[in-house]
């Protein structure tokens, strides 16, 4: 039995076989969400020089998505090499639904802040499937996992994806619940309304 850090170097070191269309949305992917990371973290720094108080669920946002995207940073290296031909049935469509919904209620959750209550419901509706989604894909990767088609690292970048999604999701909408505390300042010291 290897080391789980040993199998993690394996895991991650097959990003040496990636082509240039494995790259392309490997990166596109990433580097979104590490966009995530940067402007949820950049918009509460930003507040915060400027004398803003955020309550602390504000700060769990940037974290989350932190946790998420250094989960599917390792994720995705195998989605694209070793499972590549696992995920081209209708795992892969659950990726795009869950992906598609994800991405779907954090934009339509930034809309919200005017627009409170028109607005929130389809980003509700959203977050719910993209939870849903993801455990529809969960259900697949275990599968996967118990007939030995799977590996350990996959199911733990899985468990942080899921921790990552889950922390990010359930923050911003207890910050949005709480009527987005600190936005309004913020926007003002940035010369905004």
């Amino acid at each position: 039995m290897t080391s789980f850090l040993s199998d993690l170097r394996v895991y991650v070191g097959r990003i040496r076989e990636f082509e240039r269309g494995d790259w392309v949305v490997y990166l596109a992917w990433v580097g979104m969400m590490l966009g995530l990371v940067a402007s949820t973290g950049g918009f509460l720094l930003t507040g915060h020089a400027a004398g803003v108080t955020f309550p602390a669920e504000a700060w769990m946002v940037p974290v989350g998505a932190a946790i998420f995207a250094v989960s599917i940073a390792v994720d995705t290296i195998g989605h694209r090499t070793i499972y590549k031909e696992a995920l081209r049935g209708g795992e892969q469509l659950v990726h795009h639904v869950t992906i598609a919904n994800g991405v779907g209620s954090c934009v339509l959750l930034c809309a919200a802040y005017p627009q409170r209550t028109a607005i929130a419901i389809p980003a509700l509706v959203m977050t719910i499937l993209s939870f849903i989604y993801s455990l529809i894909d969960e259900a697949f990767h275990w599968r996967r996992y118990l007939l030995g088609k799977s590996d350990r690292v996959e199911m733990w970048s899985h468990a942080g994806i899921l921790l990552g999604h889950g922390t990010m999701m359930t923050a911003w909408w207890l910050w949005y619940f709480g009527g987005y505390q600190g936005v309004a300042a913020t926007l003002r010291a940035l010369g905004g309304s």
